[in-house]
């Protein structure tokens, strides 16, 4: 009887449970319209925001890649990052900001005749992550996304674990390495970001060149930022990389749009995920002197750099 009880308390326990996580998880399964109208057995499928997302247009991330590469187009991304501080959420290495939520909802929704926005193709991502991503902000997606604009693949700077064919991948990285091919390179970073240094990412550049900016909140000294770089006296031809979060998001729109010729480029994390790629990684791994914002061991013990070749090619610092 004892024994008895105990199951039956056990298995109250795990069916309790097993509908604290449904009423937890239900926003996930269906979209905000559907919840608010009680439309429970209506499937996503069938909502207007889901007609809205598979109607956008989306250039694939070859196409991207040939824009930058052979019309020298620039581009600023968005990710989850970004759409996190757009929902007014903290990201892992920026604050919430109204200001900086207002202005990445500008670039979104830009039209700058050579500046291309990047997001992720949700409806054709078939990675796990951004599959739950879009069930869980859909319909907050679906208030915000252009349905008249083309919109590019951010993708282009998180290439390895899109595939796991390295032949594939190691063609890719020496398309996109064309594009710096014999340019003078001029990279705005964050302090721990270390864009290139220690593996071959830059040999084929003519120089580099680097402004550092703080690892964490960087749109915390944006005025710094632009002010610094709209004063710099920058060849037209030499092309500018930028790694700095959301803030490189809305740098890169306002640098074009102040009329700065140069080609820009959101890098993100291209550097890191071609360190997975030289370390044959099969996920996301430490890299002793870079930030790694995604793992939590990534982001502790950074081995400072001595290497004078590096701190030579730095102009300016903004704290």
């Amino acid at each position: 009887m004892y024994l008895k009880l105990i199951y039956i308390n056990f298995l109250f326990l795990g069916l309790l449970l097993i509908f604290i996580d449904i009423k937890r998880n239900y926003k996930y399964f269906f979209c905000q319209k559907c919840i608010n109208e009680k439309k429970r057995k209506q499937k996503c499928s069938e909502c207007d925001v889901d007609t809205l997302f598979k109607s956008i247009k989306y250039i694939s991330l070859d196409e991207t890649l040939n824009e930058l590469l052979n019309r020298k187009k620039s581009i600023s991304r968005f990710g989850d990052g970004e759409f996190k501080i757009i929902f007014g959420k903290n990201c892992g290495f920026q604050k919430f900001n109204k200001i900086l939520k207002n202005r990445l909802l500008d670039v979104l929704n830009s039209n700058i005749p050579n500046l291309l926005v990047g997001i992720v193709p949700l409806y054709k991502n078939k990675n796990p992550f951004w599959v739950k991503w879009l069930n869980k902000y859909k319909f907050n997606l679906g208030r915000i996304i252009n349905k008249n604009k083309i919109y590019y693949d951010s993708q282009i700077t998180r290439f390895y674990f899109l595939g796991a064919n390295r032949t594939v991948i190691q063609n890719y990285i020496i398309k996109f390495k064309k594009i710096w091919n014999n340019r003078n390179i001029l990279i705005i970073e964050g302090e721990k970001t270390r864009l290139g240094y220690g593996n071959d990412l830059f040999n084929n550049s003519k120089s580099i060149k680097r402004i550092i900016c703080p690892n964490k909140n960087a749109f915390n000294v944006y005025d710094k930022i632009f002010d610094y770089i709209t004063h710099l006296n920058i060849d037209k031809d030499t092309l500018i990389l930028v790694s700095l979060g959301q803030t490189a998001t809305i740098l890169i729109y306002d640098i074009i749009k102040y009329g700065l010729k140069n080609q820009i480029i959101d890098f993100g994390h291209f550097d890191l995920f071609y360190e997975f790629f030289l370390r044959n990684a099969t996920r996301k791994i430490k890299i002793p002197y870079k930030y790694v914002n995604e793992l939590r061991e990534g982001r502790r013990n950074i081995i400072p750099i001595t290497d004078a070749k590096y701190l030579n090619q730095i102009i300016h610092r903004i704290n």
